[in-house]
């Protein structure tokens, strides 16, 4: 039986609360287990009053860490139930999910959020930056929400933007940017946490070809130079066969799980992707 995260103060009842929690769980967790996801079983119903929706049959599913794995479907297939409910961001009707050595239903509510916050990173196909804020400010809104001192939220946020190539924008807001340069926001914010599991749920969904391909390299270079693990949602094959293993739903299981050659072609643009913030993303207006 999986041992819970021990029980965490409030944030109101310490400073440190969220320090705290990571101190513990590196004691007692397994840490080559980081980054690993691992279904079984896993169920998911949907009671509509007058009807029942099974929404994911039975799903089980391995990710190793450092793995990108792409998940493909028709729409209502379950891809988005799937991923919401590795994330802990919905809850399962049965079975089991663990995620770095943890088994996510044992946690409480406040334990859950807490794990998320420190071991995993969310893209989404609309971004979610808050127009009123900078690109420095909404990257470093979550670390501060989580409890970190203003002074390393900010010294962290200015890293992961350099990291994605955006250090020169920093101080822009969204509305100024274009929507290549919001998703590269969107995955600074993501590694700021400094997460062993990144979630994109249609992360080039709003995107023009040329942007999405950039946006993916980014991705896979973070992967290559970090060992990042990344789990994609896509309707997009020329973005799913860019991962490691390509795994296809239809009608709420998995349909087939395979693993997909690494292409060679994808070298040479890995390498201009850029660093840090000497190579700035011009502005394109890709609306």
């Amino acid at each position: 039986m999986a041992k819970a995260i021990p029980p965490v103060t409030h944030r109101g009842e310490g400073k440190f609360w969220f320090m705290k929690m990571k101190q513990v769980s590196l004691l007692t967790r397994d840490d080559t287990d980081k980054g690993q996801v691992e279904a079984v079983q896993v169920c998911k119903t949907y009671d509509t009053g007058s009807a029942s929706v099974q929404a994911l049959k039975g799903v089980s599913l391995r990710i190793q860490p450092g793995e990108v794995v792409a998940i493909m479907g028709p729409s209502g297939c379950g891809k988005t139930t799937l991923l919401n409910c590795l994330s802990g961001l919905d809850s399962v009707s049965s079975g089991t999910i663990k995620i770095a050595g943890w088994d996510i239903r044992a946690l409480s509510d406040r334990e859950l959020t807490a794990f998320r916050a420190r071991e995993m990173g969310f893209v989404f196909q609309t971004y979610n930056l808050l127009p009123v804020l900078t690109g420095l400010e909404n990257v470093e809104l979550p670390l501060l929400v989580s409890g970190v001192s203003p002074k390393e939220a900010r010294a962290r946020a200015r890293a992961s933007i350099e990291l994605v190539g955006l250090l020169d924008w920093a101080r822009h807001r969204p509305a100024e940017m274009s929507g290549g340069q919001r998703q590269r926001f969107a995955i600074a914010r993501a590694l700021a946490t400094r997460p062993s599991i990144v979630w994109a749920d249609e992360p080039t969904g709003a995107l023009d070809s040329a942007t999405s391909q950039e946006i993916i390299d980014l991705m896979l270079l973070l992967n290559h130079e970090h060992g990042l693990t990344f789990v994609w949602v896509t309707h997009a094959m020329e973005v799913a066969q860019q991962a490691h293993r390509l795994v296809t739903m239809r009608d709420g299981r998995i349909e087939a799980d395979r693993s997909l050659q690494a292409e060679s072609s994808a070298l040479p643009a890995l390498e201009t992707l850029p660093l840090s913030g000497t190579k700035q993303e011009s502005r394109r207006n890709d609306e």
